[in-house]
This record gives structure tokens, C-alpha cells and sequence, in this order.
């Protein structure tokens, strides 16, 4: 009984501490006189710096759809694009709107994009594990994943994929390995 009463009072103490708030409401929104606002976050450009701005553009992605194909999606990044924000753009996976239609990724979510830059049209990506521990189709549409969205940001002649500084023998679709990918080897995992 004596416990009852201890669990009655706790609930009761709890339920009148979350009717309390220390920020105020109001019923309406309230207008923030500007000169409050201070560190230049009212500013048109980056605060603290001179005169620096982010612009953003679209940029596709390849993702697997609901059929099993690699399909183009949008993704904001800053402009100009480095093949280092689309992959991690596109490590993010799909939205929660391609999700609901049956899109999904190769990509582990776990995946760990170390570097990746593009030098003389080859992107070159370090990655913290391979993805040959993937299943060998799995593997194939991950490796089409990154070697189709590199090439729309410049790495036109393939992509390198290496492992703790050692260079990965990527699968490509029609059997095989090769150290140097490109789009073209996965254009037949496009849907059509």
C-alpha cells in the first residue's frame, strides 16, 4: 500500500513538472528586432569571413531501384561539386520518399569514404573497408553506384578504389576484375 502511495505521488509531482517550461510561449509568432540578432547571422554572407557565400546544385546519384537497376537521383550539393560531397551524398542512401517506392542502395551503410578526388579524370577512392565482403551482385551494383556518379562529376576515365593504400580488383558486371572502372562498364546496369 505504502508503495502505491509513493507511485501515486511521483506521478502526480511528474505530471505538474511537465506543465512547466522555462521558455515562454506565445499563441502568435513574434517578430525579432534585427539589432538583437548578433554575429551576422542576418547577414547575406558567411559570418566571419569577407564576403564568403555556399551556392548549391543539383547533382545525380545512382541508386538501385525498385527493379534491381541502377537509377539517377537528385542530390543538393556545394557548388562546385567534388567527387568527395556526392559520395557522401550518396552514402546517405535513399530518401525517405525513394525508400517508400522501393529504392534502395549496394552501399553498406556502414561504408567509410577515407578520400576521393578526381586527378586527370580518374576519381580515386580510399575507402576504410572493402566491398568485396558484400555478395558478388551486391558487390557489382556498389561498384556501379561510385563508378556512375564519379563520372558525372569528372572522373570520365574511371575510378580507382583502394583499401589501406592497396588497390581493390573491382567486379564488373560481365565477369571479370579490373583495377580501373568506368561508367561505361555498368551501363548495362542502368534501367532502361
Amino acid at each position: 500500500m505504502k508503495r502505491i502511495i509513493v507511485a501515486g505521488i511521483l506521478v502526480g509531482a511528474g505530471l505538474m513538472l511537465a506543465g512547466c517550461t522555462l521558455v515562454p510561449t506565445a499563441r502568435t509568432p513574434v517578430v525579432i528586432n534585427p539589432t538583437t540578432v548578433h554575429f551576422g547571422l542576418l547577414g547575406k554572407t558567411i559570418p566571419g569571413t569577407p564576403g564568403g557565400h555556399v551556392t548549391f546544385i543539383t547533382q545525380p546519384v545512382y541508386i538501385v531501384d525498385a527493379t534491381g537497376h541502377l537509377s539517377p537521383s537528385s542530390r543538393i550539393v556545394p557548388s562546385p561539386p567534388t567527387l568527395a560531397s556526392v559520395l557522401q551524398e550518396l552514402t546517405l542512401g535513399p530518401t525517405p520518399i525513394e525508400a517508400a517506392t522501393g529504392f534502395t542502395s549496394a552501399l553498406p551503410r556502414s561504408l567509410v569514404i577515407v578520400q576521393a578526388v578526381v586527378r586527370q579524370h580518374v576519381g580515386y577512392i580510399g575507402l576504410a573497408t572493402p566491398l568485396s565482403t558484400l555478395s558478388p551482385r551486391r558487390d557489382i551494383l556498389a561498384t556501379g553506384q561510385l563508378a556512375l556518379t564519379a563520372a558525372d562529376v569528372g572522373a570520365t576515365r574511371g575510378i580507382e578504389i583502394t583499401v589501406a593504400g592497396v588497390v581493390q580488383h573491382s567486379p564488373l558486371p560481365h565477369g571479370g576484375t579490373s583495377d580501373v572502372v568506368t561508367a561505361r562498364d555498368y551501363q548495362s546496369l542502368l534501367n532502361s
